[in-house]
């Protein structure tokens, strides 16, 4: 009779453990369904998205509807608009547009001059388009930045991310720097040699002759009368939601002027806890990029020695073979982290090609320097995805990795994609990792504030609870 109870008991036991499922289970099962995957991940906890670049993130109708509300100039040929009518018969207003009913023709035609939406991946290089959106859009990207970080920020609390933090506009620092040429030529002498004593030494001196411009005065304008404004005014950050914003350079210009925005782009982040780091944008693969990117690595390196506190991340290696000549495909990664010093990478999609990869993912494991995966911007400019994308080669090494959108508006998705086509691709990736990897985005933000990010991890913790009590299925 007793072993008859035990049995049932057993069996009753048995019974109970097998209904329902764990986390883990329900995301196994639906890995290769799409919308289950997009429902899962809509209302999965993100925490923050790390590579996120202002300008891109806002999405085409709120650049058109700015424009046609202020009654821009658009030219019909080449659909570059202005705010003032240029000179030539091709250039009209929005409104005689309308009144000719032809503007639905043309905002079609925005759509894709300004967005990846239509395109058809054979009529025009893929990374050509992407990088020529943002001078399309130009125009109106400056302009009701007030609307614009709204937009930002209202679309990420429903897509359920806690944190952003964003490349925003540059501080403009318009300081005459003609007296200074004859650096760029020297510069340039000691990048050829790789002599880094001479160019360093070459740094210190236009470093002081810059800063008697006063280019201090450039950031803390800009952080008081724009950024602390729009920042405080439109409440950016709530009790669901916090943003902070990086400065940056442009990697396309001579050295000078680039040397000049980077000095004012770490003046903001040391001046003004909103600001929380340094980055460098622009195509890798352009001319003048290639042949400065030893240089811009080191001037990284001098910076951090004036603003040791200021923390810094790197869009480095976002290069695919055939965009470049295989041997620069060797050595982006290893400058940005060993010769720079970042603090994190961004895309880092070059490392298999990179020399003595192991021993530099080993190094980037060892000191904690994440890397942010933008999958679906990989996937559409450099024609990487699958596994030809190095995310496995990271997780490999432990490298921290971090999950992030890259120009969610342009590129016409969100961070729930990103996690989708994570699910899809990575079977290896299972959902701990991925719940690793959306701790590690705030982990690995720059915050300043302890108790801040204290807050945000706690707040994350609560968020997954909630989240993984209403899973179908699941036993609690």
């Amino acid at each position: 009779m007793i072993a008859r109870i035990r049995f049932c008991l057993v069996g009753f036991f048995i019974s109970l453990s097998s209904f329902g499922q764990s986390v883990s289970d329900y995301f196994e099962k639906i890995r290769n369904n799409d919308a289950l995957l997009t429902a899962f991940f809509a209302q999965m906890p993100k925490g923050g998205d790390l590579h996120h670049h202002y300008s891109g993130s806002i999405y085409t109708e709120t650049y058109i509807d700015y424009v046609v509300n202020n009654n821009y100039f658009l030219n019909r040929k080449t659909l570059k608009v202005s705010d003032k009518k240029p000179q030539g018969d091709d250039w009209v207003d929005f409104a005689t547009l309308k009144q000719e009913g032809t503007f639905s023709d043309y905002k079609q035609k925005l759509f894709q001059k300004w967005s990846v939406k239509d395109y058809n991946h054979v009529d025009y290089p893929s990374d050509k388009l992407f990088f020529e959106t943002f001078a399309g859009f130009g125009v109106a990207s400056r302009a009701e930045l007030d609307k614009g970080l709204l937009e930002i920020k209202n679309r990420a609390k429903k897509e359920n991310v806690s944190y952003i933090e964003t490349l925003f506009v540059y501080a403009p620092c318009p300081k005459e720097l003609t007296e200074l040429a004859d650096f760029t030529t020297k510069l340039r002498d000691g990048q050829t040699q790789k002599d880094t004593a001479a160019c360093l030494q070459l740094l210190d001196s236009l470093y002081a002759a810059i800063q008697t411009k006063n280019v201090r005065e450039c950031a803390t304008t800009f952080i008081h009368e724009t950024l602390n404004r729009l920042h405080t005014s439109l409440k950016i950050d709530d009790g669901q939601f916090t943003m902070r914003y990086q400065s940056y350079v442009v990697r396309t210009v001579e050295p000078v002027e680039l040397f000049k925005n980077m000095i004012v782009a770490f003046e903001a982040a040391a001046s003004s806890p909103l600001v929380v780091g340094v980055n460098i944008a622009a195509p890798e693969d352009n001319e003048v990029a290639m042949r400065d990117y030893w240089l811009h690595m080191l001037m990284f390196r001098y910076c951090h020695t004036k603003y040791p506190a200021v923390k810094y991340t790197l869009h480095a290696g976002e290069l695919a073979l055939g965009m470049v000549k295989p041997e620069d495909l060797t050595w982006h990664i290893h400058s940005a982290v060993y010769l720079a010093g970042a603090n994190r990478i961004g895309h880092g999609v070059d490392i298999p090609y990179e020399t003595d990869c192991y021993e530099l993912l080993r190094y980037m494991s060892r000191k904690k320097i994440a890397v942010e995966i933008n999958l679906f911007s990989n996937e559409f400019i450099l024609k990487v995805k699958d596994d030809r994308h190095p995310i496995s080669l990271y997780q490999t090494f432990n490298v921290p990795i971090v999950i992030s959108s890259d120009d969610a508006g342009v590129l016409r998705t969100n961070l729930t994609d990103q996690y989708v086509l994570l699910a899809k691709r990575y079977k290896q990736i299972s959902y701990q990792d991925i719940k690793q990897y959306v701790f590690n985005s705030i982990d690995y933000s720059f915050i300043e504030e302890e108790a801040l990010k204290k807050s945000l991890l706690n707040d994350l913790k609560q968020r997954f609870i909630k989240f993984e009590r209403s899973v179908p299925g699941v036993r609690h």
